[in-house]
This record gives C-alpha cells, sequence and structure tokens, in this order.
C-alpha cells in the first residue's frame, strides 16, 4: 500500500481556531475523487462543505458527527490513486496555515503535527500535508499566530475563501450543508422530506413544510426517498403500537433506582443535565465576550426617550437607528474605534451600525452600513434583508464584521435597563428596553406618557464621561420629535 496522505482541517476563510463536523459524505474504505464533497463543517457563520484535495480511497476519519476539530489538526487520511486526476504538485492559491499551539482539553481530531510539517489551504481543495514528505516552510504574517478576533461578534479576519457552498448528494439526497443543519435542527429526517427545488434539491422551505406537518420526523417509519409513490399506491392502515411495558423497580439499576442521575447517553450527544462543548456562533460568543472583558473598560449611562410626541407609523427600531446617526454627528468620539494596545482611536464619518440579532444558535451582528444615509425605508429593508441571510445562515462574513457602533433592541423581548458588552474595536454599543408608559409632571397636571429605556455603555479609555452624556442627550432630543 502506498504511504498514506493526511488532509488537515484549514482555515474556513474567517480566521476561526476550529470548526465543528456535521456529515461526513463518505466512510472510510470509500473511492472519492479530487475535489468531490468530503465533509460538512460547521464554523461560527454557515456550514461549509469541504471537498476532497485527493482522488483515492478514504483511510481514515478523525471524529463522528459533532466533534470539534481545531484548524490545522488532521482530518482525514487518504491513499492515493495515481490513476486517478490529482492536484498538480505545489498548485495553492498562497493561502498557509501552521498548525494550532497546544492547547489543554482538545476535542477530537487536535493532535499537534510536527512543527515543519507543511501544510497548504487551497481554495480548491483544502489543506494537505503528506507526513512523510512534509519538508520546513517559512511561515507567513498570517501564519501560525492568527488570533480570533470574531466573527459572529466582533471584527473579522479576512482568509481566503475555501470553496462556494454548493448542494451535496450525501445519503442520496442533494441539499446544501445549510439545509442539513436545519433538519438535523428540527428533528426531521431529510431522506423522507419531498424536494421541491431544482434537480430535486431539498430547500429550506421544504424541511421547514416537513417540521411544521410532521411528515418526516426523525426515527418515524415511512418510506424512503425515492418510495414514495410506490408506498402511497400500496398504503394501507398502520396497526397502533404496543404500549412499552413499565419497567419493575426490581429491573432497574441500585443506581438508577436511588433517584440519582445517571449518564445514559455519550458525552458527544446533546442531552439535558449532560455537559457539552458549546459549538459554531455560540462557541464564537464565548471567545469574543472574554477578549471584551479582558480589553474594555466600560461605564454605562441610562436614561428614558420621551417618545409621546409620535404620530402613528413610527418604526421603533428605524428611529433608534436614526436618533444614534445624529448623535454620532453630534459627537463623532462615539462613532469610532480603540486600539489599547497602540492607544490609538479612528474617527468614522460614516455610521456603520451592527444590529444584535439573537438566534437559538448564539447571537449574529451583521452591519448595517451607512445606515446615516438611508430613510426609514431604506432602513426597514435592510434590517429585513440582514436578518433573513441570517436566519437561513446566507449572509455573507463581510456583512459580520466592520461595524463602527452597535445596537441591541432587546426589549422586544424584556427588560427595562442593560450593561451591554462593547466589543472592540468598537467604542460604544446602544441597548434600548421594553418601552412602557409613566406618568409625567406637565404644566397644569400630569400626563402618561410612553417612554423608552436607553441605555449607552462605552469604552471610558476613548471617551468621556461627558461625550457619553452628550451623544445619549442628542439621542434622547431626537427620538422625542414626532417623526
Amino acid at each position: 500500500m502506498a504511504n498514506p496522505t493526511s488532509f488537515r482541517l484549514p482555515d474556513l476563510g474567517e480566521g476561526l481556531p476550529d470548526a465543528t463536523i456535521v456529515e461526513w459524505a463518505v466512510k472510510v474504505g470509500d473511492t472519492i475523487r479530487l475535489d468531490d464533497a468530503l465533509v460538512s463543517m460547521e464554523t461560527a457563520k454557515a456550514v461549509v462543505d469541504v471537498p476532497s484535495p485527493v482522488s483515492g480511497r478514504v483511510l481514515r476519519l478523525a471524529g463522528e458527527p459533532g466533534d470539534i476539530i481545531e484548524t490545522g489538526a488532521i482530518l482525514a487520511e487518504f491513499e492515493i490513486d495515481i490513476s486517478q486526476p490529482q492536484r498538480a504538485e505545489g498548485q495553492d492559491t498562497g493561502h498557509h496555515h501552521g498548525p494550532p499551539k497546544s492547547t489543554p482539553g482538545k476535542g477530537v481530531g487536535s493532535q499537534d503535527p510536527a512543527p515543519d510539517d507543511k501544510v497548504v489551504a487551497s481554495s480548491e481543495g483544502g489543506a494537505i500535508s503528506a507526513s512523510d514528505e512534509a519538508q520546513p516552510e517559512a511561515k507567513s504574517e498570517a501564519a501560525g499566530g492568527r488570533a480570533d478576533s470574531g466573527t459572529v461578534v466582533g471584527a473579522m479576519q479576512s482568509s481566503d475563501a475555501v470553496r462556494s457552498e454548493q448542494a451535496s448528494s450525501a445519503g442520496g439526497v442533494k441539499a446544501m450543508p445549510a439545509v442539513r443543519a436545519l433538519a438535523r435542527k428540527l428533528k426531521v429526517d431529510i431522506v423522507r422530506v419531498r424536494p421541491s427545488g431544482a434537480d430535486g434539491v431539498v430547500t429550506m422551505a421544504d424541511v421547514k413544510q416537513a417540521a411544521a406537518d410532521g411528515s418526516a420526523a426523525q426515527g418515524a417509519p415511512g418510506p424512503r426517498s425515492g418510495e414514495l409513490e410506490s408506498a402511497a399506491s400500496h398504503a394501507r392502515p398502520a396497526p397502533a403500537p404496543a404500549a412499552q411495558p413499565v419497567r419493575q423497580a426490581s429491573e432497574r439499576t441500585a443506581l438508577s433506582a436511588s433517584g440519582k442521575p445517571m449518564r445514559t447517553q455519550p458525552p458527544t450527544v446533546s442531552a439535558s443535565g449532560q455537559p457539552e462543548p458549546l459549538k459554531g456562533v455560540r462557541r464564537n460568543m464565548a471567545r469574543v465576550m472574554a477578549d471584551a472583558h479582558a480589553k474594555v473598560v466600560p461605564t454605562t449611562l441610562s436614561d428614558d426617550a420621551d417618545i409621546h410626541a409620535w404620530t402613528p407609523g413610527n418604526d421603533v427600531t428605524s428611529r433608534l437607528i436614526r436618533a444614534i446617526c445624529v448623535a454620532a454627528r453630534a459627537v463623532p468620539a462615539l462613532n469610532a474605534w480603540f486600539d489599547g494596545d497602540k492607544l490609538t482611536r479612528t474617527l468614522h464619518p460614516h455610521v456603520d451600525i451592527g444590529i444584535a440579532v439573537d438566534t437559538d444558535d448564539g447571537l449574529f451582528v451583521p452591519a448595517l452600513r451607512n445606515a446615516d444615509m438611508l430613510d426609514a425605508r431604506g432602513v426597514r429593508e435592510g434590517i429585513n434583508r440582514l436578518r433573513a441571510q441570517v436566519e437561513d445562515r446566507s449572509i455573507p462574513g463581510s456583512e459580520l464584521t466592520g461595524y463602527t457602533i452597535s445596537l441591541s433592541n432587546f426589549g422586544m423581548f424584556a427588560g427595562r435597563y442593560a450593561t451591554p458588552v462593547v466589543v472592540p474595536p468598537c467604542v460604544a454599543i446602544v441597548a434600548a428596553g421594553r418601552g412602557r408608559h409613566q406618568i409625567t409632571p406637565v404644566i397644569g397636571g400630569f400626563e402618561s406618557h410612553k417612554v423608552i429605556p436607553l441605555s449607552l455603555t462605552f469604552d471610558h479609555r476613548a471617551a468621556t464621561g461627558g461625550e457619553a452624556a452628550r451623544f445619549l442627550k442628542a439621542m434622547l432630543d431626537d427620538l422625542a420629535l414626532p417623526n
């Protein structure tokens, strides 16, 4: 047998130190061709198909669905078939990365390669490392020590894309990686979903419909893909399921009979009461929040915006964004970036607002570009577009970075005031609480006015308390206008 060739997880274009296995398109012993789908990996932003870097036989796969693989760690091993097409030696995009530094508590597939292993990441095939032929290679400035600066919450480092997302035929079903991930999340057996897309591709809408009508629940008996019509023509009533016998105390183990909790599933399976690793968006959020806590000196000011004068039809979020833009023109110090290491500040002439979007997977902060140039309708259309892209995980990485100030409208759920987290390099974040009515003194008596609680958190190294107070006052004044 020829010497095996190792394939290491490349940087999937986001500068993150790891990714989570979603689904393998092959199994050990299978033969795969160059650039065929090898595995779907989930990062902080999207589910990405990683193609095979070679043509050959699969010897080993590093991990199961749900396992976390570090960037640069071995993902798979192959026996190359020289009779099949292979990528030319030295062909790459100039995108290199070294193995990750050794850290405690590594996930599956996190073996550190030797320091002089050659790892080449290609936009057409990922990273290949031949263990017996690796040669020392000078590291580029972006290699090895690249620090994570966040992609979903915070700034995102740019790098070469591995491959554009496309539908794969894993399991005999054509579907995008994001669609497969949604099916798993909704507990839908994608094999039983009736496709409506071109060329028989299962779409997001197909999966959501199947989840709504319960026609393709995981584990439920039913026809498989390709058998729907024949099964329908021979359909007959199914017998009622037999009642499950109740276990007697004598049949239980001594531990379970005592009423103490037992581990009934492996640690890789999500279950209530069992520890599980953070993955994807939520994993990156944890890193970014810890980094922000260590690097920012936060101070929060709070006040209530009186919106009693508003005419019908005002959009709360649009008005908040307009007020931020007005305040940014009046007090540019908070629409800025701050470098705490170099002690430099960058004031921005434009306003790109990071809009916090809450999802079951974690927090996304897409950027509403040039918000100061948009009218109310343009703001609403921009927000709707960003939210839709976040929900179906199609939002480009460029839309999750580079905002100049942030807005969290948590009041649509609950809460009055907050201490929102400033994520470097931004200087400030505005948070809006739940609107309420309060008794307000006026000439001649009292009136019931509706107010919106506002909280402004800023990095006190980059802005003074007076600048923050004037910024908040400018917002209050604009929000008090009728329209």
